[in-house]
């Protein structure tokens, strides 16, 4: 099989799609972006491939361009021929974790999008620190109900995951990890156990450098 390009950024949401491929050892390289919040020239770049100018953005092996990380989790379960992180169309855990996947895209992702950089959004001048912070409110308030459908060890229970990759993540972002750790043990717990995978290892230690 010829390679899969990742388009991303360190620790940024490519590492989602990039923790999955690791996971299933599919060949795929790395283009990074640059930073699409403060180049213009990287946002002219990547454009022809997503109009949003958003990672992660996949080129297929065949040449086909995917965005949107939930439809790249389902297609390349699809392609790998496995269902370790992708529960197949029988099993008991496939309506939570459809469910809950769409739940984190939908609802939980955008609150990193519309509040990382407020001010592609919020033009009235000093109006974008209150809109960060009513947004991460509304973040917290999400995390709430995404701990309150957490099992364990994992998110769906006994098994793992893509849900859990997401969680492994998304723990870098805001509201920190002591906030995760302090008010949604469960997500953390299951967040922190598919960080340690081993296969995922070269992937977190990429994007999510240890600080000396």
């Amino acid at each position: 099989m010829r390679e899969f390009v990742l388009y991303a950024r360190a620790g940024w949401g490519s590492a989602i799609v990039e923790a999955q491929l690791a996971y299933y050892g599919l060949p795929f390289r790395i283009a990074d972006t640059g930073d699409l919040f403060d180049s213009e020239e990287a946002r002219e770049k990547l454009k022809p491939l997503n109009p949003l100018t958003q990672v992660p953005v996949l080129v297929l092996p065949a040449g086909q361009v995917m965005t949107e990380s939930a439809a790249m989790t389902l297609h390349l379960a699809d392609l790998a021929g496995r269902d370790d992180l992708v529960p197949g169309a029988i099993a008991k855990e496939r309506a939570a974790f459809l469910r809950w996947l769409v739940f984190l895209v939908a609802n939980v992702y955008p609150t990193f999008t519309y509040a990382d950089d407020p001010k592609r959004f919020v033009k009235t001048e000093g109006a974008g620190d209150a809109f960060r912070a009513e947004v991460d409110a509304y973040a917290k308030r999400l995390w709430g109900i995404v701990e309150g459908a957490c099992q364990a060890p994992w998110f769906l229970g006994e098994r793992m995951s893509a849900l859990d990759i997401y969680l492994a993540v998304m723990k870098h972002w805001r509201p920190g990890a002591k906030w995760f750790a302090e008010n949604t043990p469960r997500v953390w717990a299951a967040a922190q156990k598919a960080a340690s995978l081993e296969r995922l290892a070269g992937v977190m230690g990429r994007n999510f450098p240890k600080k000396a």
